[in-house]
């Protein structure tokens, strides 16, 4: 008899960078073990600059690990090779292939994050057999001061970028933003962007972390912390428009208030919120061709239904903690409920094959985001063709060696491209 899969979790993977900080032990509760190669395990404590944990990642290099069920001790790669569309559904796997499409990360920027811009699909598949990189920013908090550099505040020329790179000036065309918890930027690809001064990010994006850094804030000219640069590659994948203010999205003050809020009783009128058929409320954070996203204060429990959204879905606790209930039988044939719980910091995979659950809160302030994936023919709508990729007079000795993560690591093993096939590992110039 064929099992039935099940809401998955998966095990947090730390990721070490120099603007990390401890907000991800501290604040989330993660714990994070490495292992050295002869296998002895080490916890990270306060201590480590950690900037990322990767809470669902395909990426070839060290994929997510399933923590609970049957499925424990597969990685996220081994079940996309025996279940595929049963995992994602029919249409994504039908897009996408055996690539799991969207990496879940929580960011903890505790200094100066670099310059940096994302490529999108058509670019990334023809150039480095890739997919692209479009990616949402949710901020679960911010500290005083906390900038989000987004985009600039002026159409500028590429000219001008390469320069202020260069002098250390760019800090002073960049659109800054400063959030507050519950706001969210759509980064979408081509878009310049950093951020400093304490933001822990739940960030939703693509599979993919094709980074190309622009600018490092002088970490470049101190040998002891320099890494490498890609200004000259990224130079025509850039939006040199200002700011779309669209793509920033306050958030509503539910917080304490959340009780009292018109949304719960579908009296609102402020715009940017959804009701579902029973009046709570359904925040819209962004739809665009690689993903959904929507927040969900939960109040009270929801049947979701899974046809309609012709995928998995994804769930992350913002705040709270909630359980996906799934109607089942015991062992003697008898109706039942299935539990599986989840808290703030944690993600939960719902497999596309199951056709209906539960979602009940655990805690009156519960909080998640729901990422779908619904996948359409991407078309480049920003970069310009009289753009040239490269500027007069300048070295461009070993770009051959392509694209770099933030890490200044090769961002890893071809994800399977829109278009269908795969690369091998890292980036190959064309």
């Amino acid at each position: 008899m064929e099992k039935k899969l099940y809401p998955l979790k998966f095990v947090s993977i730390a990721s070490r960078r120099p603007w990390g900080g401890s907000a991800l032990v501290k604040k989330l509760g993660k714990h994070f073990v490495e292992c050295d190669e002869e296998g002895n395990e080490t916890v990270l404590g306060e201590d480590v600059l950690i900037g990322e944990s990767w809470e669902l990642a395909d990426m070839g290099i060290e994929d997510s690990v399933v923590e609970n069920g049957w499925l424990a001790g597969n990685t996220i790669g081994e079940i996309m090779e025996t279940y595929l569309e049963r995992i994602v559904g029919e249409k994504v796997y039908n897009y996408y292939g055996r690539q799991f499409p969207l990496l879940i990360k929580f960011l903890d920027i505790n200094d100066k994050l670099s310059v940096q811009v994302h490529p999108d699909d058509a670019v990334a598949a023809e150039r480095y057999d890739q997919l692209g990189k479009a990616e949402i920013w949710y901020v679960m908090d911010a500290q005083p001061g906390a900038v989000v550099y987004a985009g600039f505040n002026r159409e500028v020329s590429a000219q001008e970028f390469y320069d202020r790179c260069k002098n250390g000036t760019v800090g002073e065309i960049m659109n800054e933003i400063y959030p507050k918890p519950g706001d969210s930027i759509y980064v979408t690809p081509g878009t310049v962007h950093a951020a400093d001064g304490g933001l822990l990010i739940a960030e939703i994006q693509e599979s993919s972390d094709m980074t190309f850094r622009l600018y490092d804030w002088g970490r470049e000219f101190n040998p002891a912390t320099a890494r490498k640069l890609h200004l000259e590659e990224a130079i025509d994948l850039i939006d040199y428009n200002a700011f779309d203010q669209g793509l920033y999205r306050k958030g509503p003050l539910w917080g304490e208030e959340a009780s009292t809020h018109p949304c719960h009783k579908g009296e609102c009128e402020c715009g940017g919120h959804g009701h579902d058929e029973e009046g709570k409320v359904v925040e819209t954070l962004v739809e665009c061709p690689q993903f959904n996203v929507s927040k969900l204060k939960l109040a009270d429990p929801l049947h979701i239904y899974t046809e309609k959204f012709e995928s998995f879905i994804i769930y992350i606790c913002i705040e709270g903690a909630a359980s996906i209930q799934v109607p089942s039988f015991n062992a003697k044939g008898e109706e039942c409920m299935e539990s599986y719980e989840f808290s703030k910091g944690e993600t939960i995979l719902v497999p596309a094959e199951m056709p209906d659950f539960y979602l009940v809160p655990r805690d009156r302030s519960t909080v998640l985001l729901e990422a779908v994936t619904r996948p359409e023919e991407i078309m480049d709508e920003y970069i310009d063709p009289e753009t040239e990729a490269f500027l007069e007079d300048e070295d461009y000795e070993g770009l051959e060696d392509g694209a770099f993560d933030d890490d200044d690591e090769p961002a890893g093993p071809s994800a399977a491209s829109p278009l269908g096939f795969f690369g091998g590992p890292g980036f190959k110039m064309s």
